[in-house]
């Protein structure tokens, strides 16, 4: 299997190495205190942006398609020989569950962050929580049934108290999480994803544009003012609901509220048979655009094709996608590979039948590793190679 970094480590030693500068706009993340590492975080995604994208996958180092729970293990890296670059986990089980289940929830995504961070490698996190109004319900909405929570969780409302807890919860894990360094794990912080749906019960149908927009306000506010959270990117990221910027933006928190934009996007790229990849592109591209005229960071936050029966699908609809354009996105991730279902998985493993092309998705220059990646946490001169 060709090795990225050698083919790398073979061109360079012909290469002048020259620094430059760029007078482009600095981006700024909305915390002024944000930590140094979660700075070159940011800084190093914006730079690597220009000619490439990070591959990740949810949920890739904690189970697979068929085992789960072993150390240092990944579907991908089982295939390619590498683990993603981007690695998702999930703050759903600190709300709703036992005290204990809790505690084994906060050592486990401990360690999981940890370890990517350990290796060089960057850590999302989603946000699948609890109704707090209606806790039955679990994070989806379930009509008769799931109550509003959103006007109850905003300042004034009946369970703010109770979210305050909530985030109390978050905030004191975010700021126990620490690499081998000592050094707190920066994180992308993707709170109340797909919020332009309904199935949720922060989605659109369930509370106003100025609840929501209030809501994402507070959450942020809190964690970084109150908590002293310095070590979240802030990531917003609607599903695919959208043909116009101004849609996009409908529920938009505003520019100081926001460091990365993204998009879920299942349904344009097979989901169900069905392709319709332009639009796809086409919101790829509204995301890219708003992305640099606000400074921020872009992202294709979710996507992924079920079973993937499309053996070409990551050549063919996910590479020619993300090139087309010349966006610039930070990260594109694919979701889970459950450990039980011989059917729900996003990645492949060894010997399913999309692994000849995910191989050439590997390979390309343009899609990076975690293997390819330097030191994230770093702030280096940008270096430009030249014949």
């Amino acid at each position: 299997m060709l090795n990225k970094k050698h083919l790398a480590g073979i061109l360079l030693g012909n290469l002048l190495t020259i620094t430059v500068s760029y007078s482009t706009p600095k981006l700024n993340l909305i915390d002024p205190n944000a930590t140094a590492e979660t700075r070159a975080l940011y800084h190093n995604l914006s730079k690597l942006s220009k000619k490439h994208i990070l591959f990740g996958h949810q949920h890739a180092t904690e189970y697979g398609h068929g085992w789960t729970g072993e150390a240092n293990r990944s579907d991908v890296k089982s295939v390619s020989g590498s683990h993603p670059a981007v690695i998702g986990v999930d703050f759903s089980g600190l709300t709703g569950r036992p005290a204990t289940a809790v505690e084994r929830t906060k050592a486990n995504l401990r360690q999981q962050i940890a370890d990517t961070y350990n290796r060089g490698g960057v850590t999302t996190v989603a946000w699948h929580f609890s109704n707090p109004v209606t806790p039955q319900t679990g994070f989806y909405w379930n009509d008769s049934v799931s109550a509003p929570a959103v006007a109850n969780l905003i300042p004034g409302g009946s369970h703010h108290a109770q979210y305050k807890v909530i985030l109390k919860t978050v905030g004191d894990l975010a700021n126990s999480i620490r690499g081998r360094d000592g050094k707190l794990v920066p994180m992308l912080f993707r709170p109340y994803h797909e919020f332009d749906g309904g199935w949720f019960w922060w989605g659109r149908p369930h509370c106003s544009r100025e609840e929501f927009t209030s809501l994402w306000r507070f959450t942020v506010s809190y964690l970084r003012d109150s908590l002293q959270v310095h070590n979240f990117i802030y990531t917003f990221s609607p599903d695919c609901l959208f043909k116009t910027e101004a849609q996009y933006l409908d529920r938009y928190p505003g520019n100081e509220w926001v460091d990365m934009v993204g998009v879920d996007n299942y349904a344009d790229f097979g989901r169900n048979g069905n392709y319709n990849v332009q639009a796809g592109i086409t919101k790829l591209k509204i995301v890219s655009d708003y992305a640099r005229k606000a400074h921020k960071l872009a992202a294709f936050t979710e996507t992924g094709l079920e079973s993937i029966p499309d053996t070409t699908w990551w050549t063919n609809t996910l590479l020619r996608s993300l090139k087309a354009e010349k966006m610039k996105l930070a990260y594109v991730l694919v979701w889970r590979n459950d450990a039980r279902s011989p059917t729900h998985f996003y990645a492949p493993y060894p010997g399913q039948a999309s692994v000849a092309d995910f191989l050439h998705f590997y390979q390309d220059p343009y899609t990076l590793f975690e293997n390819d990646l330097g030191k994230m946490y770093r702030r280096k001169k940008l270096l430009f190679f030249y014949y």
